[in-house]
C-alpha cells in the first residue's frame, strides 16, 4: 500500500521503502496475483523502475517477466510492458553511458551488466524461440519492443544469438517479414535488427539474400529517394554491404538477378552540385562502396570480370565517369568515385578502352587521364585524392598493353606535341619535380607502364631529355641514375628533409628495377654508364640508418638484376666479374642480408596486402603492391645467382642447352602424341560405334532368348495340361484325361476339316480369278492392236485427202485462167465480125476455130475434174465418218482398258489377300496337326491321303470287274 500511496501522491505513513524492497514486492505481486490487471500494473511499475534500478530489476524480475511472456500471450499490453522492461535492463542506454562516461571503470561495469543479463536470457534457447514467435504478433506495442529487445541482445552477444536463430525453424524468415511491415517505425527497426544479425555470418547472409532481401532493400531505397534519402537509405546500404562483402555466393546472386542495373539511377547527379547535405554525401559514399564490393580485386577473376562487363553494358561506368568529370562534387565523394572507377576498369580491356576515350569538359577538351595526372603531381591537392589518382592510373594500365604503349608513346620524340600536355610530360615533370611525393607517384606510375611489357621497356630507352640549354640531351635512364647519385641536389629539391630524400630514391630505384628486369638490353644500357656500378656497390657497403637500409636493399636488388639478366655483352661487367666485385667489395652474406631486409620492413608487408595504395601519411608511401610481387619473384633467383660459381654457371648453361635439346625432342614427341591422339580418337569413335552395335545385337539376343524361354514355359505348361508326365495317376483320373483328349481330338479334327474345305474353296476362287485376269489381258492386247491399226488407216486417209485437195485447187486455178482467156477471145471475135473483111479474115477464122476446139476440150476436162472432185468429196465425207467412228471406238476401248486395269489391280489385291489367308490357314493346319501329334493321334500327309484314295479306287474297280 505504501508503494501505491507514493504513486497516487499521498503522504506515506511510515518510512519510505528502498528500491530493492519495492522491486521485490512488485515481483511477488507479478508471481502471485491471479488477476490480469494486478499483474499488468505490477509489470508497468517494474518498467518505470527498470532504468534507474537496472541491476535490481534484472536480477529479481527477469524470470517473472519471461514467465509473463509465456503465459499472458493473449494480453498485448502486458506483453509490451514486459518486453520494454527486458529491453531497459539488457540495453546499454546511450544517456546512461553519457552520464557515466566520466569514469571508465563504471562504463565497463555498465557494458558488463548488459552482457551478463544477455547471457542469462539466452541460457535457455527457448527464450529466443519465444521472442521470435512474439514477433509474429501484428500489434504495434508488442512487435516494436520485441524488435528492439532482439536487436539489443544481438549487440551484446552477436555470435551466440546468431547460432540460436540459425537453427530455429523459420527464424530468419520471421525477421525478414519485418521489412514488409507497412509501419515505417517497425520496418526501420527491422533494418537495424538485420544489420546486427548479418554481421560476419555467411550462412545467415545467404539465407537473408535468398529471402528476397535485395529486391526489398532496393525498393526501399527507391521509395526513400535514393541518394537524396535519409538515414533509412543509409541503413539499407549498410545491410547490402553486410550481405555482399566477402560473400561470393550473394555477389553472384546479386549479379544474376540483374540488380547491378538498378544501381545506375543512384549516380544520376544534376548540373547544380552545390550544397550537398551530409546525409547525401554519406549515402553516395556507401553506394560507391557497394559498387566496389562487386568488383573488388580480392574477388575471383571470373566474377569480377562478369560484374565489370555488366556495369559497362548498363551504363553504370559511364555514369561514374560523369561524376568524375563533374564540377562541385565534394572531395571525399570525388576520391571515392576515382577509386570506384579504378576497380571497375581494372583488368577489363573494354572498360579501359572506354576510360581512355573519356574527355574532361574543358576548352580545349583533355583526356580524363591527363586531368587526373595533373592532380596527382600537384602538391596542393589532398593526399588521399593523389593516392586515388595513382590507383586509378595503375588500374588503367593493369594487363593493358595497349594503354601501356599509348602512355610510353607520349614520351617518344616522334609523338611529342609542344602545344598540348600529354601524360608522358606530366609523368616526367612529376619525376623530376621538387615534391618528393610527386617523384614517388610518377616513378610508380611509369613503372606500371612497363610492367610485364618487354616492348615498352625497350621503347623507353629511346626517350631523351633536355636537361639545360647548351648541353646535349641525356636518356631518361641516365637521368634517373644521375639523380640517384647526386645526393646534394636531392637535398635541395626535397627541402633538406631526410624522409623525403628516401621516398624519392626508393621511387626511382623501384622504377629502375621494374625497367631493367627481364630486359637484357636495358641492363646493358644501365651498365654502359661507368658510374652506376661503383655507386651501387658504395651504397650497399655503407653502414647507415634504418631508412637508408631500405635504399641499400633496393640497390642490392638492382645490382642483382644486372647479374641475373646480364647477357655478357660488356666485357667489364660480365656476370662473373660483377659477382667477384660483390664478393670483394660487399661480401655475399652482407649482400644477401641487405637484400632480405626489405621483406622484413612493416611498410613492405602493408603494401603487399592489397593493390590499392592506402597510407595514413605521405611518409609511409614507400612500396608499391606490384613491386612487392616483383621483389618476391626475384629475391630467391638473385640470391642463387650470386652464390653460384663460374663452374656451376657453365654446368647450368650446359644443362640449359641439354634442356633445349630435350625441349625440341619433347616437341617432336608432342607432335607425334597429337597425331596418335587423333588416331586414337578415331579408333575410339569406331569402338564406340561397334560397341553400340554390339549392345543392340545383345539386346536383340536377349529379347529372342526371353521369347524362347516364354515358348519353353508355354510348352511345359501344355505338357502339364495334357498329362504327359512319367507317372500315371489313378484309373479314374486316367479316364478323365482320356475323355478330355478324345473331346479335344474331335474338336481339332472338325476344325481341320473345316480349314481344308475353306482352303479348297479359296484355291477354286483363286483359279477363277487367274482365268479372268488372263482373259482380260488378251482382250486388252486385242483392243490395243486394233487401236493402233485404226490410227494408222486414219492417218493414211488424211494424207490422201490433203493431196486431192491440193490437186483440185491447182485445177481450179487453171480453169479460171482459161475462162479469162476465152472471154478475151470472144470479145475479139465480136469485134472482127462487125469490121469489113480483109485479107487476114481467113487466118482469124482458123484461129478462132482452134481456140473454140481448145476451149471445148478444156471444158470437158474441167467437167471431168469436177466430177472427180465430187467423188473425192464424197469419199472424204465417208472417211471422216469412218474416222469419227474409229475415234469413238478408241475412246471406248481406252475406257474398257482402264476399267480392266482397275479390275486387274483389284483382282491382284484379292489374290494377295487370298494367298495370305491360305498361308494363315496352312499355318493353322500345321499347328493343329502338331497339336494332334502331341496328343498322340496319327496324322497322315496329303500325299499319303491321295495315295490311299487311289489304292481304294483301284480296289473298288477290281471288285467291280470280278
Amino acid at each position: 500500500m505504501n508503494f501505491f500511496r507514493g504513486v497516487m501522491g499521498g503522504q506515506p505513513a511510515g518510512p519510505q521503502p528502498s528500491g530493492a524492497e519495492t522491486i521485490q514486492k512488485l515481483c511477488d505481486r507479478v508471481a502471485s496475483s491471479t488477476l490480469l490487471d494486478d499483474r499488468r500494473d505490477a509489470v508497468r511499475a517494474l518498467k518505470s523502475l527498470s532504468k534507474k534500478y537496472r541491476l535490481e530489476v534484472g536480477t529479481q524480475a527477469m524470470d517473472h517477466l519471461i514467465r509473463i511472456l509465456q503465459t499472458d500471450r493473449s494480453d498485448s499490453e502486458i506483453l509490451g510492458y514486459a518486453l520494454d522492461t527486458l529491453y531497459n535492463i539488457i540495453c546499454n542506454d546511450e544517456e546512461e553511458e553519457q552520464d557515466e562516461s566520466e569514469e571508465e571503470t563504471q562504463q565497463k561495469q555498465v557494458d558488463d551488466l548488459g552482457a551478463q543479463f544477455t547471457d542469462r536470457f539466452i541460457q535457455d534457447q527457448e527464450n529466443i524461440t519465444l521472442l521470435l514467435t512474439i514477433l509474429e504478433e501484428f500489434d504495434f506495442h508488442v512487435r516494436l519492443p520485441g524488435v528492439k529487445l532482439l536487436t539489443a541482445l544481438l549487440k551484446n552477444q552477436c555470435a551466440q544469438l546468431q547460432g540460436i536463430i540459425l537453427v530455429s525453424p523459420m527464424g530468419v524468415s520471421r525477421l525478414m517479414d519485418l521489412l514488409a511491415d507497412s509501419r515505417e517505425v517497425i520496418r526501420n527497426d527491422g533494418l537495424l535488427l538485420l544489420l546486427q544479425l548479418t554481421k560476419g555470418n555467411a550462412a545467415i547472409q545467404k539465407i537473408v539474400a535468398f529471402e528476397n532481401a535485395f529486391e526489398r532493400l532496393l525498393d526501399i531505397i527507391t521509395e526513400e529517394g535514393s541518394s537524396d534519402g535519409g538515414i533509412v537509405v543509409e541503413d539499407c546500404l549498410l545491410l547490402l554491404l553486410n550481405l555482399l562483402k566477402n560473400n561470393s555466393s550473394n555477389q553472384n546472386f546479386f549479379k544474376e538477378g540483374s540488380y547491378i542495373q538498378r544501381m545506375k539511377p543512384w549516380f544520376e547527379v544534376g548540373d547544380d552540385n552545390s550544397g550537398w547535405s551530409a546525409q547525401k554525401v554519406t549515402n553516395l559514399h556507401y553506394m560507391l562502396q557497394l559498387v566496389r564490393v562487386m568488383v573488388s580485386p580480392v574477388n575471383s577473376p571470373g566474377a569480377t570480370a562478369s560484374c565489370q562487363k555488366a556495369m559497362f553494358q548498363c551504363g553504370l561506368l559511364q555514369q561514374l565517369c560523369t561524376i568524375l568529370m563533374a564540377t562541385g562534387v565534394p572531395a571525399d565523394i570525388l576520391t571515392e568515385t576515382i577509386n570506384t572507377v579504378s576497380e571497375v576498369i581494372r583488368g577489363s580491356q573494354v572498360n579501359q578502352d572506354y576510360f581512355a576515350s573519356v574527355n574532361a569538359p574543358s576548352n580545349p577538351p583533355r583526356p580524363a587521364i591527363v586531368v587526373l595526372l595533373m592532380s596527382m603531381v600537384n602538391e596542393r591537392q589532398p593526399f588521399v585524392l593523389r593516392c586515388a589518382v595513382l590507383y586509378c592510373f595503375q588500374c588503367f594500365l593493369y594487363k593493358n598493353q595497349k594503354g601501356q604503349g599509348e602512355i610510353v608513346a607520349t614520351l617518344l620524340p616522334s609523338t611529342i606535341d609542344a602545344n598540348s600536355i600529354s601524360a608522358g610530360q606530366l609523368l616526367c615533370g612529376g619525376l623530376f619535380s621538387a615534391d618528393s611525393l610527386s617523384n614517388w607517384c610518377a616513378a610508380v606510375a611509369l613503372g606500371h607502364a612497363l610492367q610485364d611489357n618487354l616492348t615498352q621497356k625497350e621503347q623507353l630507352l629511346r626517350v631523351q631529355l633536355a636537361t639545360s640549354l647548351g648541353k646535349p640531351p641525356v636518356s631518361l635512364l641516365q637521368q634517373c641514375t644521375n639523380i640517384l647519385s647526386q645526393g646534394d641536389k636531392i637535398s635541395r629539391r626535397t627541402k633538406s628533409e631526410k624522409g623525403s630524400k628516401v621516398q624519392t630514391r626508393v621511387g626511382l630505384l623501384m622504377l629502375l628495377c621494374t625497367w631493367i628486369s627481364n630486359c637484357p638490353i636495358a641492363v646493358t644500357h644501365f651498365l654502359h654508364n661507368q658510374e652506376n656500378v661503383p655507386f651501387l656497390t658504395a651504397q650497399i657497403s655503407e653502414n647507415l640508418g634504418e631508412d637508408e637500409r631500405l635504399v641499400q636493399g633496393l640497390c642490392a636488388l638492382l645490382l642483382g638484376i644486372c647479374i641475373y639478366y646480364n647477357d655478357n655483352s660488356l666485357e667489364n661487367y660480365t656476370k662473373e666479374k660483377l659477382k667477384q666485385l660483390i664478393e670483394k667489395r660487399i661480401g655475399k652474406e652482407n649482400f644477401v642480408e641487405k637484400l632480405g631486409f626489405i621483406t622484413k620492413h612493416e611498410l613492405y608487408s602493408r603494401a603487399a596486402q592489397k593493390p590499392q595504395p592506402t597510407f595514413s601519411t605521405p611518409e609511409h608511401m614507400l612500396f608499391d603492391h606490384e613491386f612487392t610481387k616483383l621483389f618476391k619473384e626475384l629475391e630467391g633467383v638473385i640470391t642463387k645467382a650470386v652464390h653460384k660459381s663460374s663452374e656451376e654457371e657453365k654446368k647450368e648453361e650446359e644443362v640449359k642447352k641439354t634442356l633445349e635439346q630435350h625441349d625440341s625432342i619433347v616437341t617432336q614427341y608432342k607432335d607425334l602424341i597429337r597425331e596418335q591422339d587423333t588416331h586414337i580418337k578415331a579408333l575410339k569413335e569406331q569402338v564406340a560405334g561397334l560397341t553400340s552395335q554390339s549392345e543392340e545385337m545383345q539386346t536383340t539376343i536377349t529379347q529372342q532368348l526371353s521369347q524362347i524361354q516364354q515358348h519353353k514355359d508355354q510348352y511345359s505348361i501344355l505338357k502339364l495340361k495334357l498329362g504327359k508326365s512319367g507317372d500315371q495317376g489313378s484309373a479314374l483320373d486316367g479316364a478323365q484325361v482320356n475323355g478330355l483328349q478324345q473331346e479335344e481330338l474331335t474338336q481339332l479334327r472338325e476344325e481341320l476339316d473345316e480349314l481344308r474345305g475353306q482352303q479348297s474353296l479359296l484355291q477354286t476362287q483363286l483359279s477363277d480369278k487367274d482365268a479372268l485376269i488372263n482373259s482380260m489381258k488378251s482382250e486388252t492386247a486385242t483392243a490395243a492392236s486394233a487401236q493402233v491399226a485404226g490410227a494408222s488407216d486414219t492417218s493414211e486417209l488424211l494424207r490422201e485427202v490433203e493431196s486431192l485437195r491440193v490437186q483440185v485447187q491447182r485445177q481450179a486455178a487453171e480453169i479460171s485462167e482459161l475462162q479469162t482467156e476465152r472471154k478475151e477471145l470472144l470479145r475479139r471475135a465480136e469485134t472482127g465480125a462487125s469490121a469489113p473483111a480483109t485479107v487476114d479474115g481467113a487466118v482469124d477464122a482458123s484461129k478462132v476455130a482452134e481456140l473454140e476446139n481448145l476451149l471445148a476440150s478444156q471444158n470437158e476436162e474441167m467437167q471431168k475434174l469436177k466430177d472427180e472432185l465430187t467423188s473425192l468429196s464424197s469419199n472424204r465425207t465417208a472417211l471422216d465418218t469412218e474416222l469419227a467412228s474409229a475415234n469413238s471406238t478408241v475412246a471406248i476401248l481406252q475406257a474398257e482398258k482402264t476399267k480392266l486395269q482397275n479390275e486387274v489391280q483389284e483382282t491382284k489385291k484379292e489374290q494377295d489377300e487370298l494367298l495370305m489367308l491360305l498361308a494363315d490357314q496352312d499355318q493353322k493346319i500345321l499347328s493343329l496337326k502338331q497339336k494332334l501329334k502331341d496328343l498322340g493321334e496319327t496324322i497322315e500327309d496329303e500325299d499319303d491321303l491321295d495315295t490311299r484314295d487311289q489304292f481304294e479306287e483301284e480296289d473298288e474297280e477290281e471288285e467291280d470287274d470280278e
